[in-house]
């Protein structure tokens, strides 16, 4: 593959990488903040979820092929299905436990009087009330959490890996191309934080709208994330086990 094909194809997937949970969802939902806008708390978390996605990345890359020789078979086994499957049933269950009427309304109740955990917690994070090491403990807590969420679907990411591992150049070039395409993936993230501190007064209004929504619905949106998850891992291991022709 020609390096210019190469790196069209890995800018692709990157993109298409940025509009995911943890590189363009929480990033919106923090710039929503009522009050001004920590860039260098904003970079933090965006420094942490590329950090990190750039570390699973070269250990992917490094390791695949030896993990996949010494735990393919245990992946494969019956045992290991049985857990899927059994996680699976777990996370679907939690998710309609999530997702009552009563849970609803008082999720839907608390952010309208403004009381909701989530909104104080990101108002803390994001303004002056809480310390600086607290502010950034907790960001990277975030973004820690949101990337490791992501791990099991990052099917455009694992795509990178791959091109760049067999069609890319020799280390360290590779970790080169590697990294620039994690930076691509938040540019989407760094392009609405400009438009936030230099157009705020015009998207003020929408913003707050749409703040509103996911904090009213916040619980719902997780309870189905948690659901999806839950019953693709139930289905991919009733299917590997053979259950269903």
């Amino acid at each position: 593959m020609l390096f210019t094909t190469l790196l069209s194809s890995l800018v692709v997937l990157a993109l298409i990488d940025s509009t995911s949970f943890g590189t363009l969802l929480i990033p919106i939902w923090l710039l929503m903040t009522s009050r001004r806008v920590r860039v260098d708390r904003f970079f933090i978390y965006l420094f942490t979820v590329v950090g990190f996605y750039f570390l699973a990345g070269l250990i992917i890359m490094f390791s695949a092929d030896a993990f996949l020789n010494r735990y393919g078979s245990l992946l494969e086994s019956n045992q290991f299905l049985f857990v899927q499957l059994t996680l699976g049933i777990v996370l679907l269950v939690i998710s309609q436990l999530m997702d009552t009427k009563k849970a609803r309304a008082l999720a839907a109740e608390r952010a309208a009087r403004g009381e909701g955990r989530i909104l104080k917690w990101r108002n803390r994070v994001m303004g002056d009330s809480v310390s600086s090491q607290g502010s950034i403990t907790m960001l990277i807590g975030l973004a820690l959490t949101a990337v490791v969420l992501e791990l099991g679907t990052m099917l455009p990411y694992l795509a990178a890996i791959g091109l760049i591992a067999s069609e890319g150049p020799s280390w360290p070039m590779s970790g080169i191309l590697l990294f620039g395409y994690c930076i691509v993936m938040v540019v989407p993230a760094l392009a609405l934080l400009i438009g936030r501190l230099v157009v705020y007064r015009a998207l003020k209004q929408p913003l707050t709208k749409l703040d509103k929504w996911l904090s009213k619905n916040a619980q719902s949106t997780t309870a189905w994330v948690i659901g999806i998850v839950g019953f693709l891992l139930a289905a991919n291991a009733i299917y590997d086990l053979g259950w269903v022709g």
